[in-house]
């Protein structure tokens, strides 16, 4: 386990992900700089106004290899525009080198660039100058959300609209009844329905949220068909109940004595 002070905070956004993974990639390239591809990039630390990029092992750099090394993985990432960019020495916290790029006070500033820092141990710390990219990237997102949230809504309009533009298509929650071909569609789901099932369910829905009396379901889909029919019509709503079962706000349900009403619920 890392000691407390080696571990890394919890990054408070995307941005902070983001740039804490464009930094490790800093990282690995100054270890493979220094001829090291086996040694650790520490968890990224962030301080209040920077990262700080650690290391388990010493290297040895020259600035302007490290400036070159950071500068293209800044511009790759799109990290920052204007930013700071300090060596410390883990032994005693001091700077032993600096440089900034694209600041308003001093631009492009990369001194003692061709100077060889002895091997030691180092941390390199990112200050961030500019906070154009944050900005950026939350109108970014939350404009992209905007144009999701518009274009599923035209979608489903546009579905909703061509479905119940068809004379034959009915409505039922979730379901659509095609009165033509007798089918209940539900998603990209097609369920065959009976003449007499598809008569009895557009009965009820006429009748939705109210009582249809059996006599009144028996006369008018099935006429005098003799008392077989009486006897077999919970049969048939128990079968649409089934077929509607996809939807909980559709429940056919039975008044007990009276008859049947489809309840539909908004």
């Amino acid at each position: 386990m890392l000691p407390s002070s080696l571990k890394a905070s919890s990054y408070e956004s995307s941005n902070d992900k983001h740039i804490a993974t464009s930094l490790r990639m800093i990282g690995h390239e100054v270890l493979l700089n220094a001829g090291d591809s086996t040694s650790l990039v520490l968890p990224i630390i962030t301080e209040p106004g920077r990262y700080k990029i650690q290391f388990d092992t010493e290297f040895s750099i020259v600035p302007d290899e490290l400036a070159t090394i950071v500068d293209r993985i800044v511009a790759e990432t799109g990290i920052a525009s204007a930013y700071i960019v300090e060596l410390e020495a883990c032994e005693t916290g001091g700077i032993v080198y600096s440089y900034e790029v694209g600041g308003t006070q001093n631009p492009d500033v990369i001194p003692c660039k061709a100077r060889e820092l002895p091997k030691e141990c180092f941390n390199i710390l990112f200050t961030v100058l500019d906070t154009k990219r944050s900005n950026e990237m939350s109108v970014l997102f939350f404009g992209i959300l905007l144009i999701l949230f518009v274009g599923l809504g035209t979608y489903m309009w546009k579905r909703q609209k061509n479905t119940l533009s068809d004379p034959n298509l009915i409505a039922l929650g979730d379901y659509r009844l095609d009165k033509l071909n007798t089918v209940l569609l539900f998603n990209k789901e097609k369920t065959d329905l009976t003449s007499k099932e598809a008569e009895l369910l557009i009965l009820l829905y006429n009748a939705a949220n109210s009582t249809v009396e059996r006599e009144v379901i028996l006369n008018k889909v099935w006429g005098d068909e003799g008392d077989y029919v009486g006897r077999t019509l919970d049969v048939f709503i128990s079968k649409l109940r089934k077929k509607l079962e996809a939807d909980p706000k559709l429940k056919i349900v039975n008044i007990r004595g009276v008859g049947y009403k489809l309840v539909m619920n908004s």
